[in-house]
């Protein structure tokens, strides 16, 4: 989202995390912009009964929730990683100042945040309806907006069923015959159990 140059011109650091390492924890207070070089970071939150709700699964050049720098709000989900990460880990007030020094990058993390607002309502949409396939379509939706290729099959979904059910509060097994019943129709295709929409 921003130039790897620009940000470490402000101080940013490349921090790197092992799979399974948590990057910062719910109730903490913001205190960096983080923007994944490699890797993905999921972002869930652990409901009263133990079970994970995972909110997004974020992938290279996206950055981790920045809106919170800019409100004196703690964390509302953790950020785990998912697989070996290398982000850029710039200091808030660092951060603040590279967007007061740089209006065009302000205006364009501005558009993302509306973008991504955006698509976080479609999201709450989709989940608070009682039909499964509109819920699992809204995922699949949600992560190919990220995606530049926009044809038919050329995103290949980066979820597992199980993580696809975590996201939309839905049983394993609902996810698999939605997702069967999708490829029957033609709205995705399944190749070697990897799901391309």
């Amino acid at each position: 989202m921003i130039s790897e140059e620009l940000l470490k011109s402000y101080g940013a650091t490349i921090e790197h995390y092992r799979q399974g390492d948590i990057i910062f924890n719910e109730h903490e207070k913001p205190k960096y912009y983080y923007q994944i070089l490699s890797g993905r970071v999921k972002l869930n939150h652990y409901n009263e009964e133990g079970n994970e709700l995972i909110f997004a699964i974020l992938d290279e050049g996206l950055s981790v929730c920045e809106m919170l720098l800019f409100i004196d709000q703690t964390f509302p989900v953790n950020a785990v990683v998912f697989d070996q990460v290398s982000v850029l880990r710039l200091p808030k007030v660092k951060f603040i100042e590279m967007l007061d020094d740089h209006p065009k990058v302000s205006r364009d993390v501005n558009r993302f945040l509306a973008e991504r607002l955006y698509q976080k309502y479609m999201m709450l949409e989709n989940n608070s309806s009682k039909y499964a396939n509109v819920r699992i379509k809204g995922v699949l939706d949600y992560h190919k907006s990220f995606s530049p290729e926009q044809t038919p099959f050329s995103f290949k979904v980066p979820l597992t069923r199980k993580q696809i059910a975590a996201m939309t509060g839905l049983r394993i097994e609902t996810v698999i015959r939605g997702i069967k019943k999708f490829e029957k129709e033609g709205v995705l295709r399944i190749s070697n159990g990897k799901i391309h929409f």
